[in-house]
């Protein structure tokens, strides 16, 4: 990384964040934070290359999904103090995703990934997830995607 760089990755933000959270005495924020840059740091080691911004969004997208699961679980199950940990993980894991995509975006994208590839069938799916997958990773639920882009293709 070039010092005084404008542009800081994901991961020197995520850095960055967690240095000054531990000098706020941050506890949970600190905490979140280094479970996040472990996950980071576990997909590096598991892939054996760096992440760039595109691959630490997805990590963060996948743990934002994981979190939900548990928070609706412990919720469920009448563990509401362990519910809302997860739901402040949740936080913490967005303040560094894009902002999600309205309904309409995500329609507009679909109709354009569909006219773009040419796509008339089911058979032509995958084209079209191809060319959605790296505009909408980490600001739309993918499996909502796929659905409305079945339907269109039905």
């Amino acid at each position: 990384m070039v010092r005084g760089c404008v542009m800081d990755t994901l991961k020197e933000r995520i850095r960055q964040d967690t240095a000054a959270a531990m000098r706020a005495r941050d506890r949970a924020r600190v905490a979140a934070l280094r479970l996040v840059a472990s996950e980071i740091k576990q997909r590096e080691v598991d892939h054996r290359q760096p992440l760039d911004d595109a691959g630490v969004q997805a990590v963060l997208d996948r743990m934002r999904k994981q979190r939900r699961d548990a928070a609706e679980q412990f919720q469920a199950a009448g563990r509401g103090e362990l519910a809302a940990a997860e739901r402040f993980e949740i936080e913490v894991i967005e303040s560094y995703l894009p902002a999600p995509l309205t309904d309409e975006e995500v329609a507009a994208l679909v109709a354009e990934a569909i006219a773009a590839s040419g796509a008339s069938s089911m058979r032509d799916m995958g084209g079209v997830m191809a060319r959605l997958r790296p505009r909408v990773q980490g600001r739309a639920d993918m499996g909502g995607v796929s659905r409305l882009v079945r339907e269109r293709l039905a």
